[in-house]
């Protein structure tokens, strides 16, 4: 019986998560109630606050189904790390980081409504900006540790070089997701790696 009780506790928070992730999409993250959520999933605001305390902290936990799909795993120094970047940063040849960088774009249309509610949101809210500014700090800490790892560059421009390579990977998201091409062909993946291997490589 503990377990049914937990398994549908554990039901419900998804469902508030999901719903909220879609009226997000659709009627924006500020105009989109804690009733709104409550009422699409068929509960109460009551059992909302059972699972999160407010939208910011929903929010957190949306970033966690994020992770999920980029394959980040939970990391008690840095909340979340991915091997494979801090490899790819580690290796800081051409090939390593065009490979991470493919095998993050195939995630795109995956984490595509994740992006846009957190770009729509940050733009407004300044717990959602500040929540945004810490999962990049997340990547840019795995560039780092990549770079350090290595010993290439000064350990005072690292975090910089994390930080550029960091906003040129987001911004060549948001553009697809704006203007979407074929991930699978084209030069965009390819520049964007030259890019990176400008800053993180030899």
């Amino acid at each position: 019986m503990a377990n049914l009780r937990e398994k549908q506790k554990q039901q419900t928070r998804q469902s508030l998560l999901d719903h909220a992730l879609r009226l997000f999409q659709e009627q924006g993250y500020v105009a989109t109630t804690i009733d709104d959520i409550a009422t699409a999933v068929g509960t109460t605001r009551v059992t909302f606050y059972a699972h999160f305390p407010n939208k910011t902290e929903l929010m957190r936990a949306l970033f966690g189904d994020l992770n999920r799909h980029l394959d980040r795993r939970e990391d008690a120094e840095h909340r979340s790390t991915a091997g494979s970047l801090v490899n790819a940063a580690r290796e800081g040849d051409f090939t390593s980081i065009r490979s991470w960088i493919g095998a993050q774009a195939a995630h795109w249309p995956d984490i595509k409504p994740y992006i846009s509610v957190v770009e729509e949101a940050s733009a407004v809210d300044p717990e959602m900006r500040e929540l945004r500014d810490e999962w990049f700090g997340e990547v840019i800490d795995d560039i780092t540790t990549g770079l350090a790892a290595a010993g290439r560059f000064d350990e005072k421009t690292r975090r910089y070089r994390g930080y550029l390579a960091m906003e040129l990977l987001n911004s060549a998201n948001l553009r697809w997701i704006r203007h979407p091409w074929p991930l699978d062909d084209g030069p965009e993946l390819d520049i964007l790696a030259v890019a990176w291997t400008s800053l993180l490589g030899d």
